[in-house]
C-alpha cells in the first residue's frame, strides 16, 4: 500500500510560478512510476506528466511541454511537479498517482492515487 500526500497548490497570476510535491508513504517508492494528473471543473481527468522509477525518463502533455518539469528525489519519496508561466487553462485540481506498470500515460495504469491540490490561476 501507498499514500499519497500532495502540498503545493494555490492562487497564483498568470505568468508566475509553482512547486507542487507529493510524498509517498512506504519503503517501495523507487519502484514506482509516478504521474501527474489534473482536473477542471466540467472536464475529465487529463495526464500532465510522469517519471519512471529512477528518473531517467519523463513524459509529458503537449499543453505543458516546455513549461512543466517532472522530477522526483527517491531518498525523500518525494515527486515534483515545476509549474512555470502558468496559464489560467491550468486551474485544475492536481492529483499525483503511483504505478507498478512501465506505461503512465493513462490513469488506468495507476495504482495510488493522493487526494489532489488546488491549483488556479487568475488572469
Amino acid at each position: 500500500q501507498v499514500q499519497l500526500v500532495e502540498s503545493g497548490g494555490g492562487l497564483v497570476q498568470a505568468g508566475d510560478s509553482l512547486r507542487l510535491s507529493c510524498t509517498a508513504s512506504g519503503r517501495t517508492f523507487s519502484s514506482y512510476g509516478m504521474g501527474w494528473f489534473r482536473q477542471a471543473p466540467g472536464k475529465e481527468r487529463e495526464f500532465v506528466a510522469a517519471i519512471n522509477w529512477s528518473g531517467r525518463r519523463v513524459y509529458y502533455a503537449d499543453s505543458v511541454k516546455g513549461r512543466f518539469t517532472i522530477s522526483r528525489d527517491n531518498a525523500k519519496n518525494t515527486v515534483y511537479l515545476q509549474m512555470n508561466s502558468l496559464k489560467p487553462a491550468d486551474t485544475a485540481v492536481y492529483y499525483c498517482a503511483a504505478t507498478g506498470g512501465r506505461t503512465y500515460l493513462s490513469d488506468d495504469e495507476y495504482d495510488y492515487w493522493g487526494q489532489g491540490t488546488q491549483v488556479t490561476v487568475s488572469s
